[in-house]
């Protein structure tokens, strides 16, 4: 297992790895979750909270939605359909039976995918939560990241796990993710 690193310095990894058109297989990586802000020329502090509010399933304010485009990720980011009703699940779950195996949250996808739709490829598959002790760990399956895009999705990791914790008995803090993406390339080309 790669030593555990913090968010921005596993962006910058996966930046340097893509750095020259490389694509890297099964990309993973122990993250630390401490702090899991990114901002760069793409991703601004304003547009990151907006992405994370939609695929959160919040309300937008109207000035959010000036953020959203294709190039920030587009219909394969877009991982709102029935999340509210998915992380009251996780947290029911882990509070009821905090040893669960049973905590995912799956993006959906559709089972027949069309190779030229976007919409129908979502970048992020699973997400699989569970307690250790005062924290609340994750695992994350990516089919595909671009490390241009991974501060939006680590940011939503990010708040999520927040989210799920602030809603358990004794409220633990986000801890560690276990990332894993099939393929990671520098962008979206």
């Amino acid at each position: 297992m790669n030593a555990p690193r913090s968010c921005r310095d596993t962006w910058r990894l996966m930046t340097e790895l893509t750095r020259d058109g490389q694509i890297v297989r099964n990309f993973h990586q122990d993250i630390v979750m401490d702090e899991w802000l990114i901002e760069t020329e793409l991703f601004s502090r304003d547009a990151l909270e907006a992405y994370t509010a939609w695929n959160l399933g919040h309300e937008l304010k109207p000035e959010q939605r000036r953020w959203f485009s294709d190039q920030r990720g587009g219909a394969q980011g877009d991982y709102r359909e029935g999340m509210r009703d998915k992380v009251d699940n996780v947290v029911d779950c882990l509070t009821r039976y905090p040893s669960s195996k049973r905590a995912v949250i799956t993006i959906p996808n559709n089972s027949r995918p069309r190779h030229d739709f976007d919409g129908d490829a979502k970048c992020m598959r699973e997400l699989h939560f569970h307690r250790d002790g005062n924290t609340v760990d994750a695992t994350v399956l990516f089919r595909a990241q671009a490390a241009l895009i991974f501060p939006k999705n680590i940011h939503f990791i990010g708040a999520l796990m927040q989210e799920v914790g602030s809603r358990l008995p004794g409220q633990p803090r986000p801890g560690r993710l276990f990332y894993l993406t099939s393929v990671l390339v520098a962008d979206r080309q």
